[in-house]
């Protein structure tokens, strides 16, 4: 693949976790994040955006969040459960992205915050209307999506080559 080839990552946050008396890996999804979950995968479908590859964090919450968002996909990609993208900083995210095949396209990466929402504004250093207001204004709340197209290899992912083309949250389907 050349220098030019159009590159997409999704980032989605997992959707609203249970508090119950386990470790924080091992938390399950509320109820409000079962419903959550599955609204975000018909919108990405909805999108038309298909990723290639899915990157989840091995936590529970995580993991759960990606069962019930790609039923609503049209088609299920190959998908890499990453102990790195637990409790991830933004640098390491990148650092795992930059790490992907170059015949990977598109990503989507599942992950927990504060890590996906530094990483949607770090790596985006332009917007597409008002999204990357709308990100920083209301944070990244759970079961929330960004698309991110950059142009070029994997390892030349750093900040600022982004741009957010779209935002996503729950609240968008109320």
């Amino acid at each position: 693949m050349s220098v030019d080839t159009s590159r997409t990552i999704i980032v989605l946050r997992h959707a609203k976790a249970d508090w119950p008396s386990v470790p924080d890996h091992e938390r399950p999804l509320a109820d409000r994040g079962r419903r959550d979950a599955p609204n975000a995968g018909r919108w990405l479908a909805v999108a038309g955006v298909v990723p290639d590859l899915t990157l989840c964090s091995t936590a529970a919450r995580t993991r759960e969040t990606w069962k019930l968002f790609a039923h609503e996909l049209p088609e299920r990609p190959r998908t890499v459960y990453e102990d790195r993208l637990y409790e991830a900083a933004p640098g390491q995210l990148i650092e795992v992205l930059q790490e992907l095949p170059e015949e990977v396209r598109t990503v989507l990466l599942v992950g927990h915050n504060p890590g996906v929402q530094g990483l949607a504004e770090i790596v985006s250093g332009e917007s597409e209307g008002d999204t990357l207001t709308r990100l920083r204004s209301t944070g990244f709340p759970t079961a929330a999506i960004a698309l991110i197209d950059f142009t070029g290899p994997w390892k030349a992912l750093e900040p600022g080559v982004g741009r957010l083309k779209a935002f996503y949250t729950p609240k968008d389907q109320a």
